[in-house]
């Protein structure tokens, strides 16, 4: 049976025009996890993004640092309902990171230190729109929240941004993943409420 942290459970929605349908407004950060959380020594992480041909890619810690870093400043939305507004992160962008992939596949599953997974449309990975994040309110990301590395994915529901993420494999069917296998939607857009199937 699953471990489940706190923070399932529901809350009063604040009343705000910039809330997603059916949220409501958290100035904390709720720590929420199915199982235990991973511990990953920054030696051994690696980051890998693997092709429906099997060609695969992988950085090491100090290699994704290589790269360009950007920072990000952005709203999160977590399918048990609460909002964070103004969050503030640092990795790379999925972009840099696609770059020199050489795939038509449409659609991605992250897989995650821990056996965690999650589908996700390359669509929705490239023009800006998402990051492999170590880095949260300027200090390395905790474990808690996913580190030393988490996929963040700000547009759609918080269980798409994968904790302890170790690497996307292209594929060419958007087969679901953990959550998306026990009645979750396949796509999370928080402003159309995408939370179940």
């Amino acid at each position: 049976m699953a471990e489940f942290s706190r923070g399932f459970g529901a809350r009063r929605r604040a009343s705000d025009p910039q809330l997603p349908p059916g949220q409501y407004l958290t100035h904390d950060f709720p720590v929420l996890s199915a199982g235990p959380t991973p511990r990953i020594r920054l030696d051994d992480w690696q980051f890998a993004i693997r092709t429906e041909t099997g060609a695969t890619t992988t950085w090491t810690w100090d290699e994704i640092h290589a790269l360009p870093i950007e920072d990000v400043r952005t709203d999160i939305h977590c399918v048990t309902r609460w909002s964070k507004f103004g969050t503030s992160w640092r990795g790379v962008s999925v972009d840099t990171l696609l770059a020199d992939i050489d795939s038509a596949a449409p659609s991605v599953m992250a897989h995650s230190y821990g056996g965690y997974t999650t589908n996700v449309p390359v669509k929705d990975l490239m023009g800006g729109k998402a990051w492999v994040v170590f880095e949260f309110d300027g200090k390395p990301l905790t474990p808690e929240h996913g580190g030393p590395a988490r996929l963040l994915v700000p547009h759609l529901y918080f269980w798409k941004s994968a904790k302890w993420v170790r690497g996307l494999v292209m594929q060419p069917r958007d087969d679901p993943g953990f959550w998306e296998q026990n009645g979750y939607n396949m796509h999370g857009d928080p402003w159309r409420e995408e939370r179940y199937w």
